[in-house]
Formats: C-alpha cells, sequence, structure tokens
C-alpha cells in the first residue's frame, strides 16, 4: 500500500474518509453492545491498515485484527507514539510460522493458536526473552464446524502448557460460517460446541470473542456471546471487518439489520479522463472487437484497468461516474486502460475527475456483475493504486 504524494503519480488514486470510518466504527460498537474487535486484515481490506489504524484507535477501538505477525508489526509501527491507554491490542488472526514467533513476542502481539507447534514456537520466544510465567497472552481458537483453523479440544490444547510456561491462554475465540443466514441452524451449532468446549476447559479466560459483520448484523449470535463468556468470568467481545469500510452482506431470513442501514462507504476509488475521441458509426472498441458503435459516439480513457483492480467483467457492462452522470465502460477492460462511452455527458473533457467506486457507484454492483462478493472487489484493489486519507 501507498500514500499519495499530489503531482507525482499518475492520476488513478483512492481517498479513505476518516470521519466515515470512525462513525462506521461506533455505530457498529453500539450495535454489538460489547467490546468490538476492529478487523483490518488484507491490508485493512485494501483500504491501507497503516491508514485505517490510527483512525480507528482515535475512533476508541481496544482491539484490531491482523492477518500475520508481518502486518502487525507494520500496524504497531503505524500507531506511533499513542499514548499507552490509547493503544490498542493487536490480534494477529492467522497463527505464526517458523520466525514469526519471535517477532510477536518482541513486538507485544497477540496471537491465535489452535496447533502444538504454534505453541512451541512462541514458548521458546518467551523463553529466550526471560518472560515470566504467564506474562504473554495468546488466544486459542476453537473449530466448531468450518475445519479450517482451531482446535477440536480445549481443554487437551490448554493442558499442553506446563504451568511455568510463559504464555497464557487469555481469550478464546471462534469463527461462524454462515452469518448471513440468520436463521441457519447451523450458527447456533457452532455456538453451541463453542459454549461446551469452553465449559469443559475450565479456563479462567479474560476474553471470549466470535462473529462478524454480519453477526453484529443480525444480533442472533451477541446474546450467545456473552452468555458464554458469563460462564468462565470473562469479557464478550464482537469482531468485525467489512462494516468499518461501509458495507454488509445481505441477510436472509427475519433477521432485521441492525448494522447496514447506517454505514457509509469509505473508499472512493478515482481517476481522470486522459483522452477523448470521436467515433463513427461501426467502428471497433477494444481487444477482440468486442464492442461496435451503433451510432457516432464520443469515447474517453481512463488510465486504470485490471492490473489496478478493476475488473474485466465489467467489460461492456459496468458503469462510473463522469460528472455525476453515469459513464459506461465499452470494450474490454485492459490491463492499464478502459474506455467509457461520454457520448450523452455534455462538456466532458480531458483531466476530468472519474468515480469508479464510491457513492453512485457502489461495490457491491460491481461485485454482482463480476459473480463475486465486496469483499474480493475492495481486497482487489492493487498497491499501484496511492490511498489518501481525507476529512
Amino acid at each position: 500500500m501507498r500514500t499519495i504524494e499530489p503531482n507525482q503519480v499518475r492520476p488513478v488514486w483512492a481517498e479513505i474518509s476518516a470521519s466515515r470510518l470512525a462513525t462506521n466504527f461506533r455505530h457498529t460498537r453500539a450495535a454489538a453492545g460489547m467490546e468490538l474487535l476492529a478487523v483490518i486484515k488484507a491490508d485493512a481490506y485494501g483500504h491501507g491498515a497503516e491508514l485505517c489504524a490510527p483512525i480507528l484507535a482515535g475512533a476508541g477501538a481496544a482491539w484490531l485484527g491482523v492477518t500475520s505477525v508481518e502486518e502487525g508489526v507494520r500496524v504497531k509501527a503505524s500507531l506511533g507514539m499513542l499514548p499507552h491507554f490509547l493503544m490498542p491490542r493487536i490480534l494477529v488472526m492467522c497463527g505464526v510460522w517458523n520466525g514469526e514467533a519471535a517477532v510477536a513476542v518482541e513486538h507485544g502481539l497477540t496471537p491465535v493458536v489452535w496447533e502444538e507447534y504454534q505453541l512451541r514456537l512462541l514458548e521458546e520466544a518467551a523463553r529466550k526473552r526471560s518472560l515470566a510465567p504467564g506474562s504473554f497472552a495468546i488466544h486459542v481458537e476453537v473449530d466448531t464446524g468450518m475445519a479450517r483453523q482451531g482446535v477440536l479440544d480445549l481443554a487437551a490444547f490448554a493442558a499442553l502448557l506446563a504451568e511455568d510456561s510463559p504464555l497464557r491462554i487469555e481469550g478464546v475465540m471462534t469463527h461462524l460460517g454462515s452469518t448471513e443466514e440468520a436463521d441457519s441452524p447451523l450458527n447456533h451449532e457452532q455456538m453451541h460446541r463453542f459454549a461446551s468446549q469452553v465449559s469443559a476447559s475450565k479456563l479462567h479466560l479474560d476474553w471470549v470473542h466470535a462473529g462478524n459483520t454480519s453477526g453484529v448484523d443480525a444480533a442472533q449470535i451477541l446474546t450467545e456471546i456473552k452468555s458464554i463468556a458469563a460462564t468462565c468470568g470473562a469479557q464478550p467481545m464482537a469482531r468485525s471487518g467489512l462494516a468499518m469500510y461501509g458495507y454488509a452482506l445481505p441477510l436472509t431470513g427475519d433477521a432485521e439489520p441492525h448494522v447496514h442501514p447506517a454505514l457509509q462507504p469509505v473508499m472512493t476509488w478515482k481517476t481522470r479522463v486522459i483522452s477523448l475521441r470521436d467515433v463513427p458509426t461501426g467502428a471497433t472498441v477494444g481487444y477482440n472487437a468486442t464492442f461496435t458503435a451503433p451510432q457516432p459516439m464520443r469515447l474517453a480513457l481512463i488510465p486504470v484497468g485490471y492490473a489496478d483492480g478493476l475488473r474485466r467483467e465489467l467489460s461492456n457492462r459496468g458503469h462510473v461516474l463522469v460528472h455525476g452522470q453515469h459513464a459506461k465502460i465499452v470494450g474490454r477492460v485492459s490491463m492499464d486502460l478502459t474506455i467509457l462511452d461520454v457520448t450523452n455527458i455534455p462538456g466532458a473533457a480531458i483531466g476530468d475527475e472519474v468515480t469508479l467506486i464510491g457513492d453512485g457507484v457502489p461495490v457491491e454492483e460491481q461485485a454482482a456483475l463480476a459473480g463475486t462478493i465486496p469483499y474480493e472487489i475492495l481486497c482487489g484493489i492493487s498497491d499501484r493504486v496511492p490511498r489518501m486519507v481525507v476529512e
């Protein structure tokens, strides 16, 4: 992820609204009614983790979730010299690998673990730094039905830690596979398994957490998180990623969305018109002539393509905004260039600002055209698109 320096880059950039990001976080935390871990993994879903982390910390986020130790180190550095009472904890959500454990311990990150080798790597790293018994916090994930990451027997896993281990199981978590299906029995089955595992472990914990944006939006698991946390003297916590950036998946079933209606998209992806031309009836446009002008047309060229993350599936289907009006993509989206129909946009000129994603060009619409989900569209905006914070 690159930040932007005016007049030093080609005219393709993304603006990140600080006020919208902070508002989305506060709204989602209020809807959850408990502590909320703000997920900024995958470079904050394409928004720039190092830009978003300080904004979320300023909005009151006590926890930030990242993918890896490397991402966690960069995020912590971005927080600079925040006062200790404002410094969020950083949860490394996808475990540790060889060489990462020492870095996690050095930087005070909190890893999620579920394999014995992860425990041993972290124990070795903590002992090398002469950490006292129980002084380095970890969270353990419980697999409740996704067959992905997580332990199957929490009590047995906890027993792998000796009394003098420098590690301490501070929190336990699980992840649900169907939260956007509000009436799916799988959600409650998973939470029941989670409750059983926590109860059987007899652990005294500080944190119990589960869920995602859809889980908070539908609210169907929040009571269960609180109940499980109460049984082991822990604080309940929900997790949310997509809502931070202004989106939520549509809910199925009878659930009334608690979060989605108030969310505002944080990113506006922009470019500029770099060329204009008039073409006659019958002119072919782009690779393989997939578009033929049915009448005389005025075409605008923008310097963005699928190498930037503008999906090729939008060829001859998608649209962007020029002068606040829809301009259809004509011809194939190519690697670095895309052509727009501005025939009916009077005054379109070289240098005009073009909105690729933002108000009036929703990510959900592009995702539907591309046959995917908003997550993939956002995460697919490439590193060569610089990000800048506005507002």
